[in-house]
């Protein structure tokens, strides 16, 4: 990390952009519904005068059975508690360098991004990082949040702003993966019961959120930032294990990006696979769609088709190789210079 320059050291605000998950069962309903009223996830013709009942149909057909997703894995998302941590980390990484306070904006749940614009005016910062927390660029996810933002943020003094849009391919941030790979793969030693190599069969299988097809051919570069991390990421491991790309997550019509998680395990199972580890490159923290999607329904299928050892890498959560990487991208930015 680079030291800020000290005619440089000023109050300085950094803001987590983060999806939001529900805290409570009740609040499943409403969080679907904001998810479905957002413009990047619901739209075509006259989408503005149907998107708001569209959106409440929606949820509330879905709620039920989300509520018990959520239910498996403790009645709530801990997504809020996981982003709070990462801000109050990276927070004290970057007051090691300036004066620096870091807020969390969620989508779709509190503390939504109005809420977060109302503490970074209050706390008058005249330097502002926009630091979304997804690692490749997507317009339904990085592009939501940032228009959200600029629909909310109106400040009455002049606020210098700096806008992160991917760092997917940033050193520290591709290590942080690679470190939590080597410690999933120290469970296959484990069960093997062996001091030796972990076994060469382990399939490495990277579990990236869906996308439709029809939004990588309008030009978003997802699935080519997707398929950047982790070619660098096997780069790093140096592992010589089979590895494979699929998406999950899928939640609309059309054709999505595949193949899906379920396919990828259905083949692996077909050509004789018996371990599999899967990493879920494109969150940075756990929640729904990596304790229940992967940890819990891909699981119960995997045993399903003869797979007898599956595991989950941890999400990035708190790492520190991770906080430091998000504090050299903050500082970059801060001092204009490029971004790995």
């Amino acid at each position: 990390m680079s030291p800020i320059k000290a005619e440089s050291r000023t109050r300085v605000g950094v803001v987590l952009f983060q999806l939001g998950g529900p805290d409570s069962l009740e609040a499943v309903e409403p969080f679907l519904y904001n998810l479905f009223c957002d413009p990047d996830i619901i739209d075509f013709p006259f989408a503005r005068l149907a998107r708001e009942p569209l959106a409440r149909l929606v949820a509330s057909r879905r709620a039920r059975r989300v509520q018990k997703h959520y239910a498996q894995i403790g009645g709530k998302s801990p997504l809020r508690e996981l982003t709070e941590l990462q801000a109050r980390r990276l927070e004290s990484e970057l007051r090691n360098s300036l004066e620096a306070r870091v807020f969390v904006a969620m989508r779709y749940w509190h503390p939504l991004t109005a809420e977060a614009v109302c503490q970074v005016l209050n706390h008058q910062v005249r330097r502002l990082v926009l630091l979304p927390l997804y690692p490749q660029f997507s317009v339904v996810t990085t592009g939501s949040s940032l228009k959200e933002w600029e629909r909310n943020f109106s400040p009455g003094h002049p606020v210098d702003i700096r806008i992160i849009r991917d760092y997917h391919t940033h050193p520290l941030y591709i290590q942080a993966i690679v470190e939590r790979m080597n410690e999933g793969l120290e469970q296959f030693r484990k069960t093997n019961g062996s001091a030796l190599r972990v076994p060469s069969d382990v399939h490495l299988l990277f579990s990236a959120h869906g996308v439709p097809e029809s939004i990588i051919k309008s030009g978003d570069p997802y699935q080519a930032q997707i398929e950047a991390t982790v070619r660098l990421v096997r780069e790093r491991g140096a592992w010589t294990n089979p590895h494979s790309l699929c998406y999950q997550s899928r939640s609309g019509p059309g054709r999505w990006l595949g193949p899906s998680l379920h396919e990828a395990l259905q083949t692996l199972a077909s050509n004789g696979g018996e371990r599999v580890l899967v990493v879920p490159i494109s969150f940075v923290s756990d929640h729904v769609e990596t304790l229940y999607e992967i940890n819990i329904e891909a699981r119960e299928l995997a045993e399903r088709l003869g797979i007898q050892r599956f595991h989950v890498t941890m999400g990035l959560n708190g790492s520190p190789t991770f906080i430091r990487a998000l504090a050299d991208i903050v500082l970059r930015a801060l001092e204009g210079g490029d971004r790995p």
